[in-house]
């Protein structure tokens, strides 16, 4: 991964369907994301600015809390980084041309089947909806994440929020003393116009804490706020001689990075505390360890968790590698669904499981499968869908959507509906032109329970 802004694996980001718009929005201008890893290196040995430098807060440091009644939902992101196909997964088509020499395995869903891969999976397939009619014009990697994760294409004069600051700024109380948004083994999109407060916390490595959240050597509790009032100083200073509106977002990230530092509920990210069962359970993989994490975050309170799985890009050697990831995500999968479950947290909890685009059916001379934007499957799960279905289909050869095909703006506007988000909430960018969450996207009544 070559930046915070997207995921470029290979040199065929220009293969089949680079075509820019979709469904829900007009055609706009190539466009480049700009770099957003801009770590703060300053104060704390930059220590702490270094850790949440992506998570900058002057909400936090106003104390401004949201109204909370019942619990809100939370959302967790199965993103699928290179683009996986519909043919070797959800949408099997064994004995069709190009179909693959993968079998179809009956479902808890009824007369929806999915890949023999799959089965753990298929074992709760009661609980998921398959969208088989996900339909985009982006196939180049770039422009597809910016358009999975945003819910709009990219666009040279604005820098949408990802759906996870969506989720952060709408639904996290800002007063919580852990992030509102994780990203898990990659690191996601930003906040764009909404502001950096909402942002992802990356965690490169699940099952491990969080670097930098312990005192440094020889520095005890009076020590360390000796330093804290003499950052306070040296940055009031500062802000009285050049008027740097960076200050108030530096003092937010200090102060929220000791709340943190402070939390009980920190032991979230520690999975020691889990039997070794359980883990073994999710899979012996940086996925599984990532998607028991994603568990445990959103029990303690976190609103959004993405967990990364990277891999599918596979233009050479497609079924190996496919079957390969399919091992990996499949226990990890069906586990967080059956957990969740236990836990009474399934009805809280939207997962939903996604990459940038699908793969060609045909197969290319390597073996492998290219981009292929124009037919593809993604899958939601847990609170608020109604399980068991495949909604939409596409033809006998997967070539294209025959029933029902879905725009990306309908899928986020049905996203927001199940977390109970206000689809008509407008935000102001900075060149004045009113955002929502998604643009002119209706909510799938059949997919909401």
């Amino acid at each position: 991964m070559v930046s915070n802004n997207d995921y470029i694996l290979d040199d065929h980001d220009d293969e089949d369907g680079t075509e820019i718009g979709n469904a829900c929005a007009g055609p706009v201008e190539a466009f480049t994301s700009p770099d957003r890893r801009g770590l703060i290196k300053m104060g704390l040995g930059g220590a702490l600015g270094m850790m949440f430098a992506n998570w900058l807060s002057p909400a936090l440091a106003q104390g401004a809390a949201k109204p909370i009644g019942k619990r809100p939902k939370s959302c967790i992101l199965l993103w699928m980084n290179g683009g996986p196909s519909h043919l070797d997964t959800w949408d099997p088509k064994p004995g069709a041309v190009n179909g693959g020499p993968f079998r179809a395995i009956k479902t808890r869903a009824g007369d929806v089947q999915i890949c023999e891969h799959l089965p753990q999976v298929a074992d709760v397939a009661d609980k998921i909806a398959i969208v088989r009619g996900m339909t985009t014009k982006e196939g180049n990697h770039q422009r597809a994440q910016y358009l999975m994760h945003t819910g709009y294409t990219p666009n040279p004069t604005v820098t949408h929020p990802s759906l996870g600051a969506w989720v952060n700024e709408e639904l996290a109380d800002p007063n919580y003393d852990l992030p509102g948004f994780v990203s898990i083994s990659g690191p996601s999109y930003g906040a764009g116009f909404l502001g950096v407060q909402y942002g992802p916390f990356v965690i490169q490595k699940p099952g491990q804490m969080p670097q930098n959240v312990s005192y440094a050597s020889r520095v005890n509790d009076s020590r360390f706020d000796q330093r804290q009032q003499a950052l306070q100083i040296l940055e009031s200073d500062f802000a009285k001689r050049t008027a740097d509106i960076k200050v108030t977002g530096r003092e937010a990230v200090y102060s929220h990075a000791v709340k943190m530092m402070h939390s009980p509920r920190l032991k979230a990210f520690d999975l020691t505390e889990e039997s070794d069962a359980v883990k073994a359970a999710y899979g012996d993989s940086d996925f599984g360890r990532g998607c028991l994490t994603a568990r445990r975050l959103v029990e303690s309170g976190v609103r959004f968790v993405e967990v990364v799985l990277d891999g599918w890009d596979t233009h050479q050697d497609n079924f190996n590698r496919v079957k390969k990831q399919m091992t990996t995500f499949d226990p990890a999968m069906a586990m967080l669904i059956k957990d969740l479950g236990e836990r009474h947290l399934l009805d809280d909890t939207l997962i939903v499981w996604m990459g940038e685009f699908g793969r060609t059916p045909k197969i290319n001379a390597n073996e492998g499968r290219d981009h292929f934007p124009g037919a593809w499957s993604a899958v939601l799960a847990g609170g608020g869908v109604r399980g068991g279905q495949a909604y939409g289909a596409t033809s006998e050869d997967g070539t294209k959507v025959v029933d029902r095909p879905t725009p990306v703006c309908d899928l986020f506007a049905t996203i927001a509906a199940v977390l109970g988000m206000d689809l008509t909430k407008t935000f102001m960018t900075p060149i004045g032109r009113p955002i929502n969450i998604t643009e002119k996207g209706t909510p799938i009544k059949d997919l909401i329970a």
